[in-house]
């Protein structure tokens, strides 16, 4: 599944719109999350709390056809009374191409 930000996937035309897309994932954060969220930045890598919420977004593009998600936005909220909980929600359109 190609996921992109951009409106278009170079070299490959959109000949269906298949719909919106999303995925959501709610995690809790603790010192040790935090903790190996920093190491992760000093060493590289991805957050698995994002790459959970793009499966989800491709799953459900997948299910209805697409080979591609496109104008992927993604955003995070934090939430609870004590900000332990991150929200991240992601969408995108999916998309048949050629």
């Amino acid at each position: 599944m190609i996921v992109t930000t951009t409106p278009a996937v170079e070299g490959r035309k959109i000949v269906a719109y298949k719909g919106i897309v999303f995925g959501e994932v709610v995690s809790g954060v603790n010192f040790i999350k935090d903790m190996f969220s920093s190491i992760t930045d000093m060493i590289g890598g991805r957050s698995g709390t994002y790459e959970k919420a793009l499966a989800e977004m491709s799953e459900r593009a997948a299910k209805l056809g697409a080979d591609a998600v496109v104008g992927v936005d993604v955003d995070y909220e934090v939430l609870g009374e004590t900000n332990g909980m991150l929200m991240v929600s992601v969408s995108g359109t999916a998309v048949k191409l050629d």
